[in-house]
């Protein structure tokens, strides 16, 4: 699934990159993600942004995005990590899936450099972000794995400042790049996009396995929060016998705490004639996941306050209320723990809860001096 036609390079966004090696046929493959494209030279992998350039495997694309914006942290979705923070979120073109529902198909799909139109490096994001009262920075819109190294750059200049990061990801990264990538991370919304490796295939290009040894690993090895997005599909994903087989898989693999949002899709990309989820598939889901262990199962893209807000699982007390990405009732102690029976909510919390809102910022970086 490489792209076969020449690449047209701007050498001052081109970096070199670790994950490649030659082939005895004179191709570069890349090892960074599991679709291991095999390349000739000029040609650029399956995600557009990683290419052979010079018979090596190089980031195309490094110091350049499709765009700025602050958002709620909760938009991630993350609901255990940070509320009610500014979150400075930004992506590149291009996607290492060919997920036929993708919702940022006009970033994630794109083929055209001209997407990457504000420029941005590391420090300078990292400052930015600082400046404008964010707690973090989210790579997002597309799949970070894929700007790997500019990724971590920004990491590295962030935390100079005291900054955290966030991928959005589905975790489609080989294992050795992954043990790099995530060590940068703080936390992370991985997308678990379903429990069939037919829909993985048919939906998305990829394999499910990849994506389970990603949470995997991130339980196991890391520290990073980390919280779960299923997108359901109506006919593809959504089944209750398949929620189930998910919601288990998570409890038992990867614990109870491990948050789970569930999401309603809308029609996109190339499944336009696929109808928008019912809320009730939501709730359906939401419920599943709760009598399988699940002790935080949301969701989204909806409007539900029940099923947006965070609950004690001891007491059921409410702790964090949450109207779309409005907090309301806070009922966390300053440690963290539910107010009324001091159970630890698992999370990274601060003091008070952030006061953003709902706003939506967009950022020119253009706008700020070098």
């Amino acid at each position: 699934m490489e792209e076969k036609t020449e690449g047209v390079w701007d050498e001052a966004f081109i970096v070199p990159t670790r994950y490649w090696h030659k082939l005895a046929d004179g191709r570069v493959q890349c090892d960074l993600c599991p679709r291991l494209c095999k390349l000739h030279e000029g040609q650029r992998g399956m995600c557009f942004i990683r290419a052979n350039h010079g018979d090596q495997i190089v980031l195309t694309s490094y110091g350049r995005s499709s765009g700025f914006c602050v958002d709620p942290i909760e938009k991630k979705p993350l609901n255990h990590f940070l509320p009610g923070t500014a979150v400075l979120s930004f992506g590149t073109a291009g996607c290492n899936l060919a997920c036929k529902f993708c919702q940022n198909w006009d970033i994630s799909k794109s083929r055209e450099i001209d997407t990457l139109g504000d420029r941005a490096e590391p420090a300078k994001i990292a400052r930015v972000a600082s400046e404008l009262g964010c707690h973090s920075v989210a790579f997002t819109y597309n799949d970070p794995v894929i700007f790997h190294e500019y990724a971590i750059d920004i990491a590295a200049a962030c935390h100079e400042r005291g900054v955290r990061t966030v991928a959005v990801t589905a975790g489609y990264i080989q294992p050795e790049p992954r043990v790099e990538f995530f060590a940068a991370m703080d936390a992370a919304n991985v997308d678990l996009k379903a429990f069939t490796e037919r829909f993985y295939w048919k939906i998305t290009g990829g394999h499910l396995q990849n994506v389970l040894e990603t949470l995997e690993y991130l339980k196991k090895e890391t520290s990073v929060w980390f919280e779960l997005t299923t997108l359901l599909i109506p006919g593809e994903n959504d089944s209750s016998d398949e929620l189930d087989k998910m919601t288990r898989w998570v409890v038992e693999t990867l614990g109870p705490d491990v948050p789970m949002h569930f999401t309603a899709f809308h029609p996109d990309w190339k499944m336009l004639d696929t109808p928008p989820t019912p809320p009730a598939t939501l709730t359906r889901a939401r419920s599943i996941a709760m009598q399988n262990g699940v002790r935080y199962a949301y969701t989204g893209n909806v409007h539900d306050s029940e099923g947006g807000s965070t609950w004690c699982h001891h007491c059921g007390a409410l702790l964090i209320e949450r109207d779309w990405y409005q907090l309301g009732q806070w009922g966390l102690d300053a440690q963290g723990k539910c107010a009324n029976c001091g159970t630890a909510l698992p999370g990274v919390f601060e003091a008070k809860p952030g006061a953003w809102g709902g706003r939506r910022l967009p950022v020119r970086m253009a706008a700020y001096a070098d």
